[in-house]
């Protein structure tokens, strides 16, 4: 169809090459499976890919006027917006990763083994799945049993049946988003406080573990800023009783932006630690 971007997708194409090339390096190099920064960082590569992958899915199906059962939709729905949180918290996780080898490097080894990663794996998928059931837990106990056979085109917008869900699904982003501020700013100020008692290597291993702390920060702005942004676009469209095509394609539009943000900025990092000698 005409709404669809060719210039999107052939970005999208590109940086899914990308990603796979970077995952595949991961699993065939066996020294980055012992280490805590690099699974963490493939953890974030393919929740990104999956997310970019799906939704874009989304998306063609949605421009082709296809219908599904509401229930399918719901699961899909649950799947996408457990991985959308995934990112941020892998982001903040490889943060505190940072703040452990430099604040505490003698517990480094024992507190970021390979065990002990699989369980922060875990741990992260468990804290990102806290806003999709809640929105999951709202969703059921309002809708009617009825709804879940009805086909329609397939969006997370379909668990808003009242407004004041809107604002409950913004308020839990928001505070997801302040909490992670938190986290990296305390890290960061610990680091600074390490680089300014370090000498020699020391110092230079320091300042490396800054910048990557202030990338992890810029990164982590980028997706609280579209997230509380589109956010607020939705509710004001809604208020203004916008036709049901524009809010379709305004959330497409929305969605599509974050996920090519997200995605470019993912690759972005990486380049940026190469140049700046910090794998």
């Amino acid at each position: 169809p005409n709404g669809i971007n060719l210039k999107d997708n052939i970005l999208v194409a590109i940086f899914l090459c990308i990603n796979m090339l970077l995952i595949v390096t991961f699993f065939k190099k066996e020294c980055f499976h012992t280490s805590t920064r690099y699974i963490l960082f493939a953890v974030m590569l393919m929740s990104d890919s999956f997310v970019l992958i799906l939704s874009n899915v989304l998306v063609i199906i949605n421009f082709l006027q296809f219908t599904i059962q509401v229930w399918l939709c719901t699961v899909i729905s649950i799947v996408t917006l457990l991985y959308v949180a995934v990112t941020p918290v892998t982001l903040t996780a490889m943060t505190l990763e940072r703040y452990v080898a430099i604040c505490l490097p003698l517990r480094h080894a024992e507190l970021c083994s390979t065990r002990r990663s699989m369980h922060c794996i875990l741990v992260i998928h468990g804290i990102s799945s806290v806003p999709s059931m809640l929105n999951l837990s709202i969703f059921f106990a309002t809708a009617s049993l009825g709804l879940y056979e009805q086909r329609a085109l397939c969006s997370v917008e379909i668990f808003i049946l009242q407004p004041w869900q809107r604002h409950f699904r913004s308020a839990i982003s928001q505070l997801y988003f302040f909490i992670m501020c938190i986290i990296i700013v305390f890290c960061y100020i610990q680091i600074v406080k390490v680089a300014k008692a370090a000498s020699g290597e020391n110092k230079q291993s320091t300042q490396k573990g800054m910048r990557t702390v202030i990338l992890h920060a810029f990164q982590l702005l980028l997706w609280g800023g579209g997230i509380i942004h589109s956010f607020n676009i939705f509710a004001q469209i809604l208020e203004e009783k916008c036709t049901v095509q524009i809010l379709t394609t305004l959330q497409i539009l929305f969605h599509k932006i974050a996920q090519i943000q997200s995605d470019w900025m993912d690759n972005f990092y990486i380049f940026a630690i190469i140049f700046n000698g910090i794998i």
